[in-house]
């Protein structure tokens, strides 16, 4: 039996918003194993699938820059909302941005030009500030959209999509797949692209939920497919229901425009960062006493 630590608890609890106790039991009835008693707690009915809960946001500022045919967006960290509307610190997620389209999106590259207009700034703001992230993505054509801007061209979320293809009616729909993506955070742009151990965890968390239990096997196999599709439809992008016109998915709005999604990158202010939380710890160490 492996030890269920704080540590493993606190993991566990980041990962998927639970409870302390719920984590702790989970971990327990699944030998320490994160993965498996994160299943467990969907089966449970503790975490609901598609939940991407215990992503804490961080501050700092999301923005999109582009060409004719390629597009970045760059995710530049600082501290505390009040540095984010500091007049500076958009100068510098705006240079930064820049520098990276013009390095063709390569992280390393950009990061040793910009490093010292960064450790300037943080000298005379005052408080700490990283680059955290950049994306590309290249094609005929780009769109990008920012939601909650706080200023122009920066904000909260920032999406980029590349379409190829040389039908006019492309540049009609491109701003509005851009939307399509913020509203609704794909993981994967084709079925292709979705990793099969990820399929087969989806199958065995909703067989294992007990909602198959007494079916006949026909009747199982076809439940399953179509709560894979459902799966599919819920983080593939191309399969998701477009948000403007749900009768029709998002490959089949790009395909009736004459195009093709070459690529697309989203990014979330601060998705998957964990602030301090001074007292966890000393909860869970409670707890495990």
């Amino acid at each position: 039996m492996a030890e269920v630590t704080a540590n493993l608890i606190q993991e566990l609890r980041a990962k998927t918003s639970a409870g302390m106790m719920d984590c702790k039991k989970a971990l327990v009835e699944n030998n320490g194993d994160i993965e498996a008693a994160a299943d467990w707690l969907r089966q449970k009915g503790i975490v609901k699938a598609a939940s991407k809960a215990g992503r804490v946001a961080a501050s700092g500022l999301v923005t999109v820059v582009k060409n004719n045919n390629m597009g970045c967006v760059v995710e530049l960290n600082a501290e505390t909302d009040f540095v984010a509307k500091n007049e500076k610190f958009q100068a510098l997620v705006a240079s930064v941005a820049n520098k990276a389209l013009e390095l063709q999106g390569d992280f390393d590259a950009t990061m040793n030009a910009v490093k010292d207009d960064i450790a300037a700034t943080i000298s005379t703001i005052g408080e700490n500030m990283s680059l955290r992230r950049i994306a590309k993505v290249s094609g005929d054509h780009v769109f990008s959209y920012i939601h909650n801007a706080l200023v122009p061209g920066m904000g909260q979320i920032g999406v980029v999509v590349a379409i190829n293809g040389d039908d006019p009616k492309i540049d009609e729909i491109g701003n509005k797949i851009a939307m399509h993506i913020a509203a609704n955070k794909p993981e994967f742009m084709t079925i292709a692209d979705v990793d099969p151990v990820a399929v087969e965890r989806e199958k065995k968390v909703f067989i294992e939920s007990g909602a198959t239990a007494g079916k006949p096997e026909m009747v199982v196999e076809k439940m399953v497919q179509g709560r894979i599709n459902k799966y599919y439809g819920e983080c593939v992008l191309e399969e998701q229901p477009f948000v403007m016109d749900p009768s029709k998915t998002v490959k089949q709005i790009v395909e009736e425009a004459g195009g093709k999604i070459a690529g697309f990158a989203y990014f979330l202010l601060g998705e998957g960062i964990q602030k301090r939380e001074d007292n966890l710890a000393d909860e869970v160490a409670k707890m495990l006493n």
